[in-house]
C-alpha cells in the first residue's frame, strides 16, 4: 500500500483562460504544477478559441459559473497556493476577489494580464478597475511585466516602444506598487532589450535582481507568462520563500524554453521539465 495514500498533499489552484491549443492559459498551468508533483485545480474564466499565431475567439465564463467553480473546490482541496491569469469579465473578477477573500491562508500569485509587449491594452477599463481595486489587494505576489508595470504606476504606453529592461527602472516600478497594493512585485523583465532576462524582487523589505541569459533562438516562448506564474505559485505551495520561489521559477521556465520543440509547421510549444 502506498505510505502516502492517507498523506493530505498540498495543491494549487488556477484561475485563467483555456488555451484551445495547450500553450498557455489553464493547460500551461497543470503542466507547470505537474512538473513539482501538484495537483492542479482548474477555474474556467474564459474560453479561447488559439494557436502559437494568435486568438481567433474568445468566449468569457459568466461570472456565476466562475463562482461555482470556485465554491466547488475552495475548502475542499488542501490549495497552499493559487494564480491568476487573464481576466476580462469585472463581474467574474468581483466574485473571484469576494471568495478569495474568505482564504487568507491560501497564498495568491496575481499575473496581472494587461498590455501586451508591443504596449496594446488587453482588457477594458471595468476589468482593470476590478482587478486593481477588488483582486490585487488579495495577492501575496503580483507579476507584472514592464508595460504593465509600467500601466499600474499611471505611466502612458507607447505601443512597440523599446525598453531597456534596466534594473533600475524596474526596482523602481517595483516599489512603487509594493506602495500601491501592500503586496510583494515582480517585475519581469522579459519585454527589455538586454542581454539577460532581468527580473525584479520588492517584498518591502528588500529587493533582489535575478538575471538569467536569453536562450537564442527559442522553438517557442508562448505561454512563459504563464507558466512562470504558476511555477511561482507551485514552489510557494512547496514551502519556498519568495526569492527562492523566484529562483526555481525562472530555472523552470528557463528549461521549458530550453526544451521546446515543434509539433506541427512552424508551431512549438514549450517542453516539459520535471522539477522535483
Amino acid at each position: 500500500m502506498n505510505d502516502s495514500a492517507n498523506t493530505i498533499h498540498p495543491c494549487c489552484l488556477t484561475i485563467a483562460g483555456s488555451d484551445s491549443g495547450g500553450n498557455a492559459g489553464v493547460q500551461a498551468d497543470l503542466r507547470a504544477f505537474h512538473a513539482y508533483g501538484l495537483h492542479g485545480c482548474t477555474v474556467f474564466a474564459a474560453l479561447t478559441a488559439q494557436n502559437p499565431f494568435g486568438v481567433s475567439a474568445i468566449h468569457p465564463v459568466p461570472a456565476g459559473f466562475v463562482a461555482a467553480q470556485l465554491d466547488a473546490v475552495l475548502g475542499t482541496y488542501a490549495i497552499k497556493a493559487l494564480k491568476t491569469g487573464m481576466l476580462s469579465d469585472p463581474e467574474a473578477v468581483e466574485a473571484i476577489a469576494e471568495r478569495l477573500k474568505r482564504h487568507p491562508e491560501i497564498a495568491k500569485v496575481i499575473d496581472p494580464v494587461m498590455v501586451a509587449t508591443s504596449g496594446a491594452r488587453l482588457i477594458g477599463e471595468g476589468s482593470v478597475k476590478a482587478i486593481t481595486e477588488k483582486l490585487m489587494p488579495l495577492a501575496t505576489l503580483i507579476t507584472p511585466n514592464l508595460p504593465e508595470a509600467e500601466f499600474l504606476c499611471g505611466n502612458a504606453i507607447e505601443p512597440n516602444a523599446q525598453r531597456a529592461g534596466d534594473a533600475k527602472h524596474a526596482e523602481e516600478l517595483a516599489k512603487r506598487l509594493y506602495g500601491k497594493f501592500g503586496c510583494a512585485v515582480l517585475v519581469k523583465g522579459g519585454h527589455g532589450n538586454g542581454g539577460e532576462a532581468v527580473d525584479v524582487l520588492h517584498d518591502g523589505k528588500a529587493t533582489r535582481t535575478f538575471a538569467m541569459d536569453w536562450v537564442r533562438e527559442p522553438v517557442s516562448t508562448h505561454g512563459t507568462g504563464c507558466s512562470l506564474a504558476a511555477a511561482l505559485a507551485a514552489e510557494i505551495a512547496l514551502g519556498a520563500p519568495l526569492d527562492k520561489a523566484v529562483e526555481g521559477a525562472k530555472n523552470y521556465v528557463h528549461k521549458a524554453i530550453e526544451g521546446a520543440y515543434l509539433v506541427g509547421e512552424n508551431c512549438g510549444v514549450l517542453g516539459f521539465c520535471r522539477m522535483v
